[in-house]
């Protein structure tokens, strides 16, 4: 437990060090959140769909978590180049309790991020479905960042340099997210597509989202834990298994 908590703290120093790394990471949700909830705002609504900053919102706040998520394992490449990992492995420990530790405090700063891009939203005018709303939201929350801060360790495990980790990365997390649902409804897509988004595991954290914040579901909340629980608990094994294999 000791290690846990030191590597969950140590993940967190990093993140208060890195001012730029804070502003830079709102950017992107930012954008979004201007650009498409108030450009396409009048289009969604004359389409008969309600606000779209409602809508938007918990979408712009899943993708805040996958990306800080997915790409903490670019840590890992960094640790390992610059003997950090090599300290942290001969540990008398077993190596899973190092992977879960790192894991923990990558989920916690993605959390972090998520929560202050869900203020921005407030102030951007959108408005929770009530106060039970919070604790609901902050779950899906952490099952969305536990889920992909293991699969970006995942990857990180396999993977050495920096340049190949960001194409992996970039490869996977643009289509998860844009056929996740954040932008638009699942309602209504042609079968191929609507099969896509089933098979799209930040889709059921996005539904998740927006039915504790919104109320308003498509695969509805147990679906969305029961999925979202699953592959979060895969992806951890997945993880713990080649951390393991790691060669120094």
């Amino acid at each position: 437990m000791n290690v846990i908590y030191m590597l969950w703290l140590r993940q967190l120093k990093r993140y208060a060090r890195s001012r730029a790394r804070i502003v830079g990471s709102l950017g992107q949700p930012l954008l979004f959140l201007v650009a498409l909830g108030f450009g396409f705002g009048p289009v969604f609504q004359r389409a008969g769909q309600g606000n779209y900053i409602q809508f938007l919102a918990p979408g712009v706040i899943a993708m805040t978590i996958l990306f800080t998520a997915i790409f903490s394992g670019i840590e890992l490449i960094w640790d390992r180049q610059f003997g950090f990992l090599k300290e942290t492995l001969v540990a008398p420990v077993p190596r899973v309790t190092i992977m879960i530790g790192r894991t923990l405090g990558g989920a916690t700063v993605a959390v972090i991020q998520g929560l202050v891009v869900a203020i921005i939203c407030g102030i951007a005018g959108f408005r929770l479905g009530g106060a039970a709303a919070i604790p609901g939201g902050v779950l899906f929350m952490v099952l969305v960042a536990v889920m992909f801060t293991a699969l970006g360790t995942a990857v990180a495990s396999v993977l050495e340099d920096f340049q190949g980790f960001q194409m992996v990365m970039n490869f996977l997390v643009m289509p998860i997210f844009f056929l996740s649902g954040a932008l638009f409804p699942l309602v209504g897509l042609p079968p191929l597509m609507s099969a896509i988004t089933r098979i799209d595991p930040l889709s059921y954290g996005v539904d998740g989202l927006r039915s504790a914040l919104t109320g308003v579901s498509h695969f509805g909340v147990p679906t969305d834990l029961a999925v979202l629980t699953t592959l979060s608990v895969a992806m951890l094994l997945l993880g713990s298994y080649l951390f393991s294999k790691i060669q120094l």
